[in-house]
Parts: structure tokens; sequence; C-alpha cells
């Protein structure tokens, strides 16, 4: 091979900036995002604009930085999984060590200047819940235990905490609340979609309920967190971060959240796969919508209580 085309091979196979960004999971990026807006934003202080977006960029660093180190750690698994195959590791277009690297700078760049632009103590718990996903959740759980997605879910339910903790820095009760609303959410959000990409755990040998008891009981979990998560959602309307939009919302989507979950629980295992699909996938769909529109009206609701609005 000439040195030219030799050249023209390494420069393929350098990793680019959308590889690296790729690294940072942007789609949970978006979530982490919102929840810890909607948490910065519905505390009951004034945060001056440029702390608040310096809050949120550190934050969406940090979740970023868990995501790399999570696929670093998990490369074995990504390569094969069809949903993860073409994540820039197994694809080969960033080494492991290079997305080590990666990780492990954006977390201290992310819990440090978070520390310094608000609070110690939301950063402190940034740091725990980068610990928390990749340690906790990545490294032992969910290679261990069908309920890993239960106990690591608090990974990803830590982002609205945090962001009130950067505007106040104490904790409340509705800083709680907001990280419920997301635990108690989180199960039947992914067991749903382990139900329609079963084989991807089996083929990668992680002990998703799906694997280790059958579609069966992981529709009847999903049954029971969603009448759980329904009871919470709606009782969340009558504290002091909901209000009759909130509850509105929460009420409506909760009837087509909890309606879908016994469509699942009702399926016949002896019916095609396509249906079954069918009906797992639609409720995934509404399970992304969900979350981001019960965070929407909390965010709503405050905007109506800071500027003394009321809805009747």
């Amino acid at each position: 091979m000439s040195d030219a085309s030799l050249h023209n091979v390494t420069h393929e196979n350098e990793a680019q900036f959308g590889d690296y960004f790729a690294l940072l999971k942007p789609r949970v990026m978006t979530l982490v995002v919102f929840t810890a807006f909607v948490g910065l934003l519905a505390a009951p202080v004034s945060v001056h604009p440029f702390v608040g977006f310096t809050a949120i960029l550190f934050i969406a660093l940090g979740g970023g930085a868990s995501g790399a180190l999570n696929m670093w750690y998990d490369a074995d698994i990504d390569a094969v999984m069809r949903r993860t195959k073409n994540r820039p590791i197994p694809a080969g277009k960033v080494t492991a060590d290079e997305a080590k690297a990666f990780g492990i700078a954006l977390s201290g760049i992310s819990v440090v200047m978070l520390g310094l632009a608000t609070n110690w103590y939301a950063a402190g718990l940034l740091a725990f819940t980068i610990f928390f996903y990749v340690v906790i959740y990545t490294m032992w759980l969910k290679r261990w235990t069908p309920q890993n997605i239960v106990i690591g879910g608090a990974a990803g339910a830590f982002p609205p905490m945090i962001g009130w903790l950067a505007a106040t820095g104490s904790m409340s009760i509705e800083a709680v609340l907001m990280f419920t609303l997301i635990f108690m959410w989180t199960p039947p959000h992914f067991w749903a979609l382990a139900l329609f990409m079963r084989n991807d755990y089996d083929d990668a040998e992680v002990p998703m309920l799906t694997v280790t008891h059958g579609r069966r009981a992981t529709r009847n979990h999903i049954l029971g967190y969603t009448v759980l998560l329904a009871v919470l959602a709606i009782a969340t309307g009558f504290t002091s971060i909901g209000g009759v939009f909130y509850l509105t919302v929460a009420i409506v989507l909760n009837a087509q959240f909890l309606w879908g979950a016994i469509k699942i629980w009702r399926r016949d295992e002896d019916a095609s796969e396509a249906d079954n699909f069918a009906v797992e996938r639609k409720f995934f769909k509404l399970s992304l919508l969900y979350l981001f529109a019960h965070f929407g009206a909390i965010l709503l609701e405050a905007g109506l209580t800071r500027y003394g609005i009321e809805v009747l």
C-alpha cells in the first residue's frame, strides 16, 4: 500500500468531533439537561441567567461524562447489541482508552466548575451521580441483577435535585418529589424497551428482567410500577410544585400510560411478536412524552407561581 493510501486510511479512521459528541449520549443528555433545568427554575429563588446557564452546562457535561465512561466499560456489550453496535467504540471510531480519558477529564471539569459557579453541595451531588452511574450501575448492577434498572435508575433521577441544589444550596421535599417521579418512571420505561429488544440482552448476557424472569413477569412488573407511578404523579399535583395545570396533565397522561401498561399486561404470549412489539414500542414512545410533559408542567407551574398568575 502506498504512503498516500495509508494516509487516507488513517485519516478516515481518525475520531471526529461527532464521534466524541456521540460518547456523551446526547439523547440521554437531553433528558438530563431538561430535568436539571426544571429543578433549577422550580426552586423558590431567583438565579442569575449566567449562573443558571453555567450550572446547566456543567450538569450536562457531567451527564455526558457518565455516558462516555459507560461506553468505555460496556464496549464489549455494545458490540453485540443491535441497538448499540454503531456506537463510537464498537464502530472503531474511538478507542476504549480515549473514551475513558475523555470521560474522566469531563467528570473532573464538570464537578469543579459547577462547584465554583454555584455551590459545592450541587457539585458533590453531581460527583456522586457520576460515581453511581459508572460504578454502582454500569460496573456492578447491570451485569449482576435483574433489578439493575430499578436501583440504577437513581442516577438518571438526580439531575433535578442537582439543579435545585445549584439554585438554593439546600435540599427540600420538592426536589425529592422530582427525583422520585423519575425514579419510578425509569423501570417501566426501560422494561418496555427490553421487551421488544430482548434478543439484544440475551446476546449480550445482560440479566435484564426479560432475560432472567421472562416476558410475563416483566409485564407484571411494568403494570405494578405504572400504578405506583400514577399515584405518585397525580399526588404531586397537590404539592407546592403542582397546581391545576400540572394536575390536568398528570391525570390525562397517567390515564393513557396506565391503559398502555394494561394492554401490555394483557398481551397473549402466543400472539405474533410483531403484534406484541407494536404495543410495547408504542408504550415506550409514550413514556418519553410522559416525563417531558410532567416536567414541562412543573416548569410552567413554577413560572405561574413566580409571576403571581392564577389559573383559576
